[in-house]
């Protein structure tokens, strides 16, 4: 099945049968993906009397609890609530669903103090004002380690603030990334690049970008070749500040 979509003047032709999932799913356990220092999801069947929910322990059906933290286990998408003093949900920010996207694979650059750092110049490389209104990074090495690998106390790499600040200029409306966060591990609670991207000065509602997404820790295989897609930005209705989340690509051409 084919869809036909519109963006910035432009008219594309999308191939819905292909999906290209870019999420990491949520699984119990250490085994997955995991960063500051959250505790890894857990499940646990509901207990009432004679009911057991687990059909494993002789009940006659699977009726779990499920405890996880959003920004800890897996891919997620968050709203400007994740940082801003006023109440923002996911479920009221991100009201629209499909995107005209840009992948683009970026090597952090090293630091004289070591860290490594996504900076505007290789955005500048990669994205031009108006091209897009999703902007998905995947950040070399990138292999599927990234699947399960624990981030807490490692210094992952990051987004400088004025990457940020120029994307932003240049129309970004959502922006997904393979790291736990566009921000430093540690940063003394700076949030630089978070408060570029929402443009949250801390006080007052006026001038934030409400309607727009952060999504962090998806995986983007090699095989997935750079260039322009269809997004589809899938999320649960939680009227927190993130909900876990599950961005599919859809490769495009040009409707002629």
């Amino acid at each position: 099945m084919e869809s036909i979509i519109h963006c910035q003047g432009k008219a594309y032709r999308a191939d819905l049968n292909m999906p290209l999932d870019i999420s990491i799913p949520l699984r119990e356990g250490p085994g997955s993906v995991n960063c500051f220092w959250a505790p890894p999801m857990e499940t646990a069947p509901v207990v009432a009397g004679d009911f057991i929910g687990s059909t494993s322990k002789g009940g006659p059906v699977n009726f779990l609890n499920v405890t996880f933290n959003p920004h800890g286990n897996g891919t997620h998408t968050e709203c400007v609530g994740h940082i801003a003093k006023e109440k923002f949900t996911i479920n009221q920010c991100l009201t629209s669903f499909h995107f005209l996207a840009k992948l683009a694979t970026l090597f952090p650059t090293r630091l004289p103090d070591g860290d490594r750092v996504i900076l505007k110049n290789q955005i500048e490389e990669v994205l031009r004002p108006g091209e897009v209104e999703a902007l998905v990074i995947r950040t070399m090495p990138n292999d599927g380690q990234k699947l399960s690998t624990n981030y807490s106390g490692s210094n992952p790499p990051y987004l400088h603030h004025e990457a940020v600040e120029y994307l932003v200029s240049c129309g970004v409306l959502h922006l997904l990334l393979d790291l736990p966060s566009v921000d430093r591990e540690e940063d003394g609670g700076k949030l630089l690049s978070h408060r570029a991207f929402w443009n949250y000065k801390g006080h007052g509602a006026d001038g934030i970008r409400k309607n727009c997404t952060i999504t962090e820790l998806i995986y983007a295989p090699n095989e997935i070749q750079d260039g322009l897609y269809l997004l589809n930005l899938q999320i649960a209705a939680f009227e927190i500040d993130a909900s876990p989340s599950k961005p599919v690509l859809y490769a495009i051409k040009p409707e002629v």
